[in-house]
């Protein structure tokens, strides 16, 4: 069967891409609440098993730059970084150095227990404390429902379940702001469409070889939600050229996608853009998205991804990047999964 292919702009009357700025505030839908293009993604803030990840001095240096600088001003977390780890560095070096910032916003999410797999909504109401405990704080900002797609739909959404945990833990002043992220994105849109979510996070599926979230972004823009894209380079696969990895996501990628990444990356590196700049300005150039998520380890990486921003490419890349046909049978959501 010949494959389906699709240019990577997208088939509508409007273009993906328009002028968003690449440094001023944006807000967060109607949420009150502002966010730079730049969000710095902290999953990976712990020690692993063999001996890597940055240490807490590191961490805690990065954090203070941040309250500095004001370049990026939202710390994106979650429950089950680390284990706990990721929120314990964050509240702690927000506690050494004064607190948070004003406009500087930290965001997490509520988890299934990272050991039974425990999805009810008294487990929500657990992590939210657990969370409220490690990062010092009297209330979370911005709060989502991470990972949905670990439990069955009707269970997230019915009596006693995550989601009206969630409401309730808003309704009564724990978390100021509710957003749901996860993978799978009709999964996504059927929360979003509950009315209950103010904000959206998606990750791996809107990217230069990826459009699994067209519709999702879609579908947060229409009902004025804050949309956070993460994982812009597909684990690392979408950071250089020649291909240095011949995986996606979490998996082997396929070769109709690998051959995808590699024509991008011929055009850039002709071009003279580092492949990583662009993988990074996808993202951050379409006004449906309010923010990128980037892992980020410390001074360094925060660095580079600040100059990687910041590279100016011209329209003609653009529009050659996006006449690279894409086969959507590689992305992470399959047609009928979106």
């Amino acid at each position: 069967m010949t494959p389906e292919v699709h240019p990577g702009r997208r088939e509508t009357d409007e273009p993906v891409a328009g002028t968003a700025d690449r440094r001023a505030p944006r807000p967060i839908g109607r949420t009150g609440l502002t966010a730079s293009p730049l969000t710095v993604g902290t999953a990976g803030w712990r020690h692993w098993p063999d001996g890597s990840g940055p240490t807490r001095a590191q961490t805690a240096e990065l954090v203070r730059r941040l309250r500095a600088d004001h370049r990026i001003t939202v710390l994106d977390t979650s429950n089950n970084y680390g284990e706990g780890e990721s929120e314990t560095r964050i509240g702690a070096a927000l506690a050494e150095a004064g607190g948070a910032a004003p406009g500087v916003l930290v965001q997490t999410k509520a988890d299934r227990h990272f050991i039974t797999g425990d999805f009810s909504g008294a487990r929500m109401r657990d992590s939210l404390r657990e969370s409220l405990d490690r990062l010092r704080l009297e209330r979370l900002p911005m709060c989502y429902l991470h990972d949905p797609e670990h439990a069955p739909y009707a269970e997230i959404c019915g009596s006693g379940g995550a989601v009206e945990a969630l409401v309730a833990a808003r309704d009564e002043g724990l978390v100021e702001h509710l957003g749901v992220a996860g993978g799978p994105t009709r999964m996504l849109r059927e929360l979003v469409a509950t009315g209950h979510f103010e904000a959206v996070i998606t990750h791996n599926r809107w990217t230069l070889v990826d459009r699994s979230a067209d519709a999702l972004l879609d579908a947060a823009a229409e009902r004025g939600l804050g949309v956070f894209n993460a994982a812009p380079y597909g684990g690392g696969l979408l950071t250089r050229w020649p291909l240095a990895s011949t995986r996606y996501a979490y998996g082997q990628a396929p070769p109709a996608l690998l051959s995808a990444a590699d024509a991008i990356g011929r055009l850039c590196a002709e071009a003279g853009v580092p492949p990583a700049a662009a993988a990074l300005q996808w993202s951050m150039r379409d006004t449906r998205i309010t923010s990128t998520i980037v892992g980020v380890a410390g001074l360094e990486h925060y660095q580079r991804t600040l100059e990687l921003a910041d590279v100016e490419i011209e329209d003609g890349l653009w529009a050659e990047i996006e006449a690279i046909p894409l086969d959507d049978r590689t992305w992470q959501d399959a047609p009928a999964a979106r």
